[in-house]
């Protein structure tokens, strides 16, 4: 069961905190794509996302060659409201990275 304390360390490292308000706000996502939006090189990526899955936060979906990730359902609430809100502090400057992004390579 995911703690206050470990969601606090989870989101505490600025590129897994800019990975779970980009899920809030798009809904899913494959790994080109938070690539894309946070300038990070997909392995630096691809070892946050695996930091959140073992945590609970976010579930993939497979789909050909392609995997989307989410935010998990299934994630206490008080985690959930957690993300939200700090979505709702940072949403415009969510938007401007995502306007910014570079072209999906996916």
């Amino acid at each position: 069961m995911l703690q206050p304390v470990q969601l606090y360390k989870i989101l505490s490292d600025e590129t897994r905190l800019a990975i779970v308000l980009l899920l809030r706000e798009s809904g899913e996502l494959c790994v080109c794509d938070i690539c894309g939006v946070t300038a990070e090189s997909q392995p630096k990526i691809s070892r946050h996302i695996a930091i959140l899955r073992a945590a609970g936060l976010v579930l993939d979906r497979r789909e050909g060659k392609w995997v989307h990730y989410r935010l998990s359902p299934h994630m206490p609430a008080w985690a959930a409201e957690t993300i939200s809100t700090a979505w709702l502090c940072m949403r415009e400057e969510i938007r401007q990275w995502r306007e910014n992004a570079a072209p999906s390579s996916c």
